[in-house]
């Protein structure tokens, strides 16, 4: 038995100002085949890391392809798309016949006149495979479940949690139902429920932590193979966008349907109650200071590079300063310039800094202040699960009572690292401002005394009636009212 395994993946804010070209994925993911690290997958690579850990037990030769990713931002050029699109084509004609194809995808990743990619890989690995090669997918659960996508492959997982520590679990699932499938120990038919609405749903938060928690009480019974939960990606303007449930049965096509119906249901009667409760910028700063235990952590999801923006907003940190917050500590910002000066002043350096505020309007007006250098380091790195995530050279800086991380390479807080890196003590700060829409919680929840959210200036708006949607499929929640949920595949 022969597999094949690829990644290609990013998360494609439509509305991001950071243009994603090809170097933008040279400075992440950029894997030729065989090159991937043994320790731990990479970003949207766990199929391909779990295939190559279980192949000489299981009996399968893997034929390992390229493995390319980058962080999100906006539309990957058509050139750099194409470009690792083909190169994949290339590799998996070249290891035919295979028995099976084993796709690390996010989801989300949209390119200049493709607005459905993963669509468009998946027809053409099709093209190449013919229909009867068993194909199977790992999708970011913040992905757009187009029917395209659930026509050309036999297997879809979405990660369950989020934040996504259950990678490696679901790619194992993955795996476990394209040898089923191959062996004929199970045949698997996908059954997907259009929720029609868009919504945010952090599994640490209790409603969404029962629900999860019941989805997998209900796999590998009566016939359900696998269920997975579709949030969306609200910053993609795409046609498809919204919640959906796929329920993968086992040949059982009208079981399946029937359960996604009442779980989509279910998603249905929680509008409105899956998201946190957010506060405006001077009501979160002023609750955090006042805060009796500590650290208090302030999330800032409007600006979480995560989700596609610069995360180089600055009002946050203008409010902190302003009201003298002491012993509070922010972080990311990136800003690669400010931190080239901030190595050229040298640690310990007092000096004038301008920082932050650089991308756009949305990004605030910038920090002009004299800073203390406090921390340089090269190369620096914080964890999420089993994963190390670049953060480039970063500097601290220290303005008053707050310290500042700034960063070179842009992502979201998501390691405790991001503050100990550079000498700050998360455990001994009273406020924590982290720009993260809820990875952080993975780190940061374990050793938060209290959470808040704060719905700044920043680009990724919480209230999506505010986003300029114009490819949207309508009706849907909350932009509408009435809408048509119901049976789509």
């Amino acid at each position: 038995m022969r597999l094949f395994a690829a990644t290609l993946a990013t998360e494609t804010n439509t509305f991001s100002p950071i243009p994603t070209s090809l170097d933008s994925y040279r400075e992440v993911v950029f894997l030729k085949p065989g090159e991937h690290p043994t320790d731990a997958p990479r970003m949207c690579t766990a199929p391909l890391f779990v295939a190559r850990r279980r192949a000489a037990a299981e009996g399968f030769d893997l034929i390992e392809g390229s493995c390319f990713a980058a962080s999100p931002a906006g539309l990957t050029s058509r050139q750099g798309y194409e470009t690792m699109r083909d190169q994949i084509l290339k590799e998996l004609q070249a290891a035919m016949p295979v028995d099976g194809v084993l796709l690390g995808l996010h989801g989300a990743m949209v390119a200049h006149g493709y607005d459905d990619v993963e669509g468009d890989i998946l027809e053409r690995v099709r093209a190449v495979t013919g229909p009867g090669v068993v194909i199977g997918v790992e999708l970011d659960p913040h992905c757009h479940l187009t029917i395209k996508r659930v026509q050309l492959a036999d297997v879809i997982i979405t990660y369950k949690e989020f934040p996504h520590t259950d990678v490696v679990e679901r790619a194992e699932e993955v795996l476990d139902l394209v040898l089923a499938r191959l062996r004929g120990t199970a045949r698997p038919v996908m059954s997907v429920y259009d929720c029609r609405q868009i919504a945010s749903y952090p599994t640490t938060l209790p409603l969404m932590r029962a629900f999860v928690d019941r989805i997998k009480a209900l796999e590998g019974k009566d016939g359900i193979l696998s269920i997975s939960i579709a949030h969306c990606f609200p910053y993609g303007d795409v046609a498809e966008l919204g919640t959906r449930v796929l329920v993968i049965a086992d040949g059982d096509k009208a079981k399946g349907a029937a359960l996604a119906t009442r779980l989509g249901e279910e998603l249905i009667g929680m509008r409105g109650k899956t998201a946190p409760d957010y506060l405006d910028v001077a009501t979160a700063v002023g609750t955090a200071m006042a805060a009796n235990a500590a650290p208090v952590v302030v999330a800032e999801p409007a600006d979480n590079a995560g989700g596609g923006a610069p995360s180089d907003n600055t009002t946050v940190l203008r409010e902190l300063i302003a009201r003298g917050a002491e012993d509070a500590a922010l972080g990311p910002i990136w800003d690669p310039v400010a931190v080239r000066l901030c190595f050229d002043a040298g640690l310990g350096a007092h000096f004038p800094l301008r920082f932050g505020g650089r991308t756009g309007p949305q990004s605030g007006q910038p920090v002009d202040a004299t800073v203390e250098v406090t921390a340089l380091v090269r190369d620096a790195w914080q964890s999420f699960g089993p994963t190390r995530v670049p953060v480039g050279d970063c500097a601290a800086v220290r303005i008053g009572g707050v310290d500042v991380v700034l960063i070179s390479k842009r992502t979201q807080a998501l390691g405790l690292e991001l503050f100990s890196n550079v000498g700050i003590d998360p455990l001994t700060r009273k406020i924590l401002v982290v720009k993260s829409t809820n990875h952080f919680m993975a780190a940061f929840g374990p050793i938060a005394k209290r959470v808040l959210y704060v719905d700044s200036d920043a680009p990724l708006a919480r209230d999506y009636r505010r986003i300029a949607y114009t490819k949207v499929q309508r009706p849907i929640w909350p932009l509408d009212a009435e809408t048509k949920p119901g049976i789509i595949y």
